[in-house]
Formats: structure tokens, sequence, C-alpha cells
């Protein structure tokens, strides 16, 4: 029986399609992709659309991702063109160095 994976839920609040917020989600996408593939849940929130969701998830600027699952929550401000700083400000880079590393 295979372990059991974890699933990652995160949220990325936007303002509208502004060109960082557009570069956000296709970066956001492409990691996802590549790396926790069939194992996350991304739900894209405009806060121009929704701004109750932003005050209460206390979302200052955006581009903003949020992880909300597996504890804790981390959250990162930009347009996630590092790879490496979007992983390790999540805790995603430690785990899945971790999860290789544990193959060998």
């Amino acid at each position: 029986m295979p372990p059991l994976m974890k699933t990652y839920v995160l949220k990325l609040y936007v303002a509208g399609n502004t060109p960082n917020s557009v570069r956000a989600l296709r970066t956001l996408k492409n990691i996802l992709e590549e790396e926790f593939k069939g194992v996350y849940a991304l739900k894209v929130i405009d806060v121009l659309k929704n701004p109750q969701l932003a005050e209460e998830d206390k979302i200052l600027a955006t581009p903003t991702l949020s992880k909300v699952l597996p504890p804790p929550v981390r959250k990162i401000i930009g347009d996630l063109s590092d790879r490496e700083k979007v992983l390790i400000g999540l805790d995603l880079l430690y785990e899945e160095l971790s999860e290789r590393d544990g193959d060998f």
C-alpha cells in the first residue's frame, strides 16, 4: 500500500488581471504541476471582486500566496518569480527535499 501523500491547500490573492497577478498565477501553476501534481488544491481570489475574503484573511498586498494546509499557515507576497524562494517561504522545499532524500 503506497504511503499517503499530503495535500496542499493554497489560496492566491490577486487584484484583477494585472501583469503581476498573471505572472504570479502562471508561475505558481508551473511550480505546482512540476512538483506537487495531484496533491494540491488552489483557490484564486480576486480581492477586487471579493474584498471581504481578503479582509478576513488579513491580506494587505497582492499578489499574496497563502498555504492553508498543512499547518502552519504561510504567506508570501509578490509575483512568485523566484521558484526557490516560493518553495522555501511556504515550507515546501524542505519537505520536498526530505521526501526525495528518503528514496535512496
